[in-house]
């Protein structure tokens, strides 16, 4: 059951993905033959808005730039079924956004983004934030407009959760007003400008909660002041790893806003990743909050 009183807002980027199967991932200047195409619905906001609202327990809304083109639609009717409630930026001009997904042999991918749309997000389209307890937000959309979605969300007193994905540098001001920040190595090393050290990477940041994923080696978080956590992965036979990661943030907030403790959430999160890489596509792979019970019991009995 949905806890109005528990209810995360997603302002981030959507794609329709355009994905290839083929043998491996081509390498600069080569041609390789794939043996499948399809589309799919993604992008890293929409995912992790699709994946906290299927993970249950918080009501989920979503501020999106879409393009006025067929794409669109796609975008939209997968955030619906899944019970996210829309705030549409529409953009006359640009397209809507759009992936180009290469998937190998290994589940393993290679992403080109156009933003498209996704840019169209500007700071002043930030809706009300009454009745929100937690913002997630990502880096696919402009950097000036996640951070001041950020700094309204902390002066609101709504706790904000970060994936700083696709890796760059932040402003101070930015990481000053999260409370959750979510990374994989190589997120941490352009955060932190320390690379090939994780502890001192993580040292270095002053931000609450620090999560580093680790693909299928589980995660890693420190809490500031405490020691850091450490959780294996679920080892699931892998066919397709795109979406995996925001599939663990999605899960994670939801969890948070349930008020679950966080190793508790972080299990779950990872429960759902690795059950979403069992399946092709992003928001088509993503499982529903059963799903992951019934793996963590089958998996902890």
């Amino acid at each position: 059951m949905t806890d109005p009183a528990a209810t995360v807002l997603v302002a981030g980027s959507a794609n329709l993905d355009f994905v290839v199967r083929a043998d491996h991932i081509p390498g600069p200047g080569e041609t390789v033959l794939g043996r499948g195409f399809a589309t799919f619905p993604g992008g890293k906001g929409a995912n992790q808005a699709v994946a906290c609202a299927r993970a249950g327990g918080a009501a989920t809304a979503m501020l999106v730039g879409l393009g006025a083109d067929a794409n669109a639609a796609a975008l939209e009717a997968s955030l619906r079924a899944a019970g996210v409630a829309l705030s549409i930026v529409r953009d006359a001009v640009r397209a809507t956004g759009a992936a180009f997904i290469c998937v190998d042999d290994h589940a393993e991918n290679a992403i080109t983004v156009a933003p498209g749309a996704n840019a169209a997000l500007a700071p002043g389209h930030l809706p009300p934030l009454d009745g929100i307890t937690h913002l997630l937000l990502q880096l696919e959309t402009p950097l000036a407009s996640v951070t001041a979605y950020a700094l309204a969300a902390r002066a609101a007193g709504v706790r904000v959760v970060l994936n700083a994905a696709p890796a760059q540098p932040l402003p101070a001001e930015l990481l000053g007003a999260v409370d959750v920040l979510v990374v994989n190595d190589g997120e941490l090393a352009a955060i932190t400008g320390i690379a090939n050290d994780r502890d001192a990477a993580l040292r270095a940041l002053a931000v609450p909660v620090v999560v580093v994923t680790l693909g299928g080696d589980g995660c890693l978080a420190r809490e500031r002041g405490g020691a850091a956590l450490r959780l294996p992965g679920f080892a699931v036979d892998a066919v397709d790893t795109t979406g995996a990661g925001d599939t663990f943030c999605g899960a994670l907030v939801a969890a948070l806003g349930r008020a679950t403790p966080l190793r508790r959430a972080l299990v779950e999160a990872g429960a759902a990743a690795a059950l979403a890489c069992t399946r092709p596509g992003a928001q088509a792979s993503i499982p529903q909050r059963a799903e992951v019970l019934a793996f963590l019991a089958a998996r902890e009995g």
